[in-house]
């Protein structure tokens, strides 16, 4: 704000504008099975969203708070306003987004809690290390924002992004409780008790060089801070029978890259990470996604493989979606009906053929406020498989939104 306010442009020429949207969601999901740690076969979710946006010149404010409640405790109840999505439950009140930017011909500061998106495929993002999600249904993910200074240069044909954190803002991973943890059977006796988490303190940094040429756009990444997904270390209490299981948060630096060429037929893309960590015990490996894009009338058709390289696997459990979608195919066929419908079908498959994925949506907006969204989504395979263990957590769902 301060710099803006010395830039080179009259604080009294400058025009201002304030502008405020929203909406209402309300969700119900239904589960054909019991989960074997997990009755519950129905779930209401209501979430109101309200965002605003505040502009004078070239200083713009962002801002969007979330409420949301649910029926099966996976939102807290405590009567307060969440800012740093430190929580193992989503909360009641939370800032989603409260950012200020401001830009000056080639430089742009954003500065707040906002959201850093790096990376290029849809599939899986290897390289981006600054975005954490919340997985408390695990396959219907959404993106958390993190607080950071973030700077960009950017010329016609490249660019130079600096991001700094103060604090890591964890992923939310499935309550233990509930059926997207899917544990072992204990023998008798034993229990486990969720200890909650152990957030590391520190800065995170990151630094990220796009270049656009004229066949080929592709960009270097490099990020040293901590792992958004938790390793969950499990320890038994002398006399008790109980499993304790705390979240913990392995340092981890990543070096990576990514590539998309525009071909005549068909766009490819290609991303590939290197995830190292010097806290003991913690895993080292390779992520990279490769895949297909081609636009054919209203349809566009996406196809691909997620893969690793492990170097070092990690001596405790860990929450892992990203190595569950790797050694896999997946695909996507998006079809654009018309102004006010829209259908979308994609497939995860394991190529050992241990675990499948496959969710078709449906959204027809009806008027200007309103929309109605259907899907169903369909596991099957194996109990040591990361998808196969949730063949029973087939799920419908539908959304009715109210926008404003």
């Amino acid at each position: 704000m301060l710099l803006a306010c010395a830039g080179p442009t009259p604080a009294a020429a400058q025009p201002q504008t304030f502008e405020q949207r929203g909406y209402l969601d309300l969700t119900l999901t239904g589960y054909p099975q019991e989960a074997l740690n997990d009755p519950t076969q129905a779930v209401g979710d209501l979430l109101f969203r309200h965002e605003v946006t505040w502009r004078k010149g070239s200083l713009k404010i962002d801002g969007a708070f979330d409420t949301r409640v649910d029926t099966n405790d996976m939102t807290e109840r405590r009567m307060a306003l969440t800012y740093w999505d430190r929580t193992i439950q989503r909360p009641l009140f939370a800032a989603r987004r409260l950012s200020a930017s401001w830009a000056y011909k080639r430089l742009t500061m954003d500065v707040g809690k906002q959201f850093v998106r790096w990376g290029k495929t849809d599939i899986l993002t290897p390289t981006d290390r600054f975005t954490p999600r919340d997985y408390l249904t695990v396959v219907n993910t959404d993106p958390l924002a993190v607080t950071a200074a973030r700077v960009a240069v950017a010329s016609s044909t490249d660019s130079l992004e600096v991001v700094l954190t103060p604090r890591m803002t964890p992923s939310r991973m499935p309550l233990l409780d509930q059926r997207w943890v899917v544990l072992p059977p204990l023998p008798p006796g034993l229990s486990i008790a969720d200890r909650g988490a152990t957030y590391p303190e520190g800065p995170q940094v990151g630094a990220r060089w796009n270049h656009i040429g004229r066949w080929l756009e592709h960009s270097v990444s490099v990020f040293r801070g901590y792992d958004h997904l938790p390793a969950l270390p499990v320890s038994l209490v002398p006399g008790t029978g109980v499993l304790e299981v705390r979240r913990e948060h392995p340092r981890l630096t990543s070096v990576g890259g990514d590539m998309a060429a525009p071909l005549p037929w068909v766009t490819l893309k290609a991303e590939a990470a290197w995830l190292g960590s010097d806290t003991p015990g913690a895993q080292e490996l390779v992520l990279y996604v490769v895949q297909a894009e081609r636009q054919v009338g209203e349809w566009l058709f996406i196809v691909g493989y997620a893969g690793e390289h492990v170097q070092r696997e990690p001596s405790t459990f860990r929450f892992s979606p990203d190595r569950g979608l790797a050694r896999a195919v997946v695909g996507r066929a998006a079809l654009t009906i018309d102004s006010t419908r829209s259908l979308v079908f994609e497939s995860v498959v394991r190529q050992d053929g241990d675990g499948t994925y496959a969710r078709a949506e449906y959204s027809h907006a009806l008027g200007a406020h309103w929309r109605l969204t259907g899907q169903a989504a369909l596991f099957r395979g194996e109990d040591g498989d990361y998808l196969g263990q949730y063949r029973r957590n087939s799920f419908g769902a539908v959304t009715l939104r109210f926008s404003y």
